[in-house]
């Protein structure tokens, strides 16, 4: 895939999230397109694993119902580690993560729609975060330092990314060593269908940029990360239905969790 290929991509997704950030969010999936009341993104936020306790602990706008698992879950964050959160959104994991590290810890999101980065950094000063920084960049190119981070949580954003090897890179590249990922995201269980693959709303939706557990496991592999566990979830297939109604896009893709460690 070529350069302005790439660029395309990115800016398709982009639009597209900035449209959730001004209507205040919706679930993922190219059906969803209307403003999300705070009781049905708790309701969506739930649906995919999180506690009424976790989605009770953030500032109002931060979870916008967005997401395919709960990276929190996997991640065994401790008190005074720095976390990453890639493609942070409006702030709710990265606010969950905060919770769990505590003032010794830091998290930092990134997220490369301004729309979104504009609704975290309000997020933040509303809530208090003061161990929370938010910063504008794509997650193949991360705007942090190397050898800095402990873990690594993600949800459901890797696929929409167009180089999925360069973020493997650069997440390895940005972790100390002995770090961890954490990620829940959407892989392949089945091909998809051509006409699937090339409809731009599929692909910001969180279908057609999903990649099989092989090929995600050879990405980490070619990167240098080590203990690669991706565990697709079937269960997932009942909130995934209703990404697309009528599609049939459950048949070719689940929610996974995926997790590797950079050496130590």
């Amino acid at each position: 895939m070529s350069d302005l290929e790439h660029d395309k991509i990115h800016q398709q997704v982009r639009d597209a999230y900035a449209v959730i950030a001004r209507s205040g969010g919706c679930g993922c999936g190219p059906s969803c397109c209307t403003p999300t009341e705070r009781s049905t993104a708790e309701r969506l936020t739930q649906g995919i694993g999180y506690s009424a306790e976790e989605t009770a602990a953030v500032p109002e706008g931060a979870n916008l119902g967005l997401g395919c698992g709960n990276p929190q879950a996997i991640a065994n964050l401790k008190v005074g580690e720095t976390v990453l959160d890639l493609g942070s959104g409006a702030g709710f994991d990265a606010f969950l993560a905060a919770h769990a590290v505590g003032p010794t810890g830091r998290v930092i999101g990134v997220d490369m729609t301004p729309d979104m980065l504009t609704k975290a950094h309000a997020n933040a000063a509303r809530g208090g975060y003061a161990n929370v920084n938010f910063r504008l960049g794509e997650i193949e190119h991360l705007p942090v330092a190397d050898a800095t981070v402990d873990v690594i949580i993600s949800n459901c954003v890797i696929n929409l990314a167009p180089d999925k090897a360069q973020v493997c890179r650069d997440a390895w590249r940005v972790l100390k060593p002995g770090g961890r990922l954490a990620i829940s995201d959407i892989v392949l269980t089945a091909e998809l269908p051509d006409a699937m693959k090339a409809e731009v709303a599929l692909y910001t939706g969180c279908v057609a940029g999903a990649v099989s557990v092989n090929e995600l496991t050879a990405l980490l592999e070619a990167a240098g990360f080590v203990e690669i566990h991706i565990a697709p979830k079937d269960a997932s297939r009942d909130y995934i239905r209703q990404w697309a109604p009528g599609r049939g896009v459950e048949n070719y893709i689940a929610s996974a969790n995926i997790q590797a460690v950079k050496p130590g």
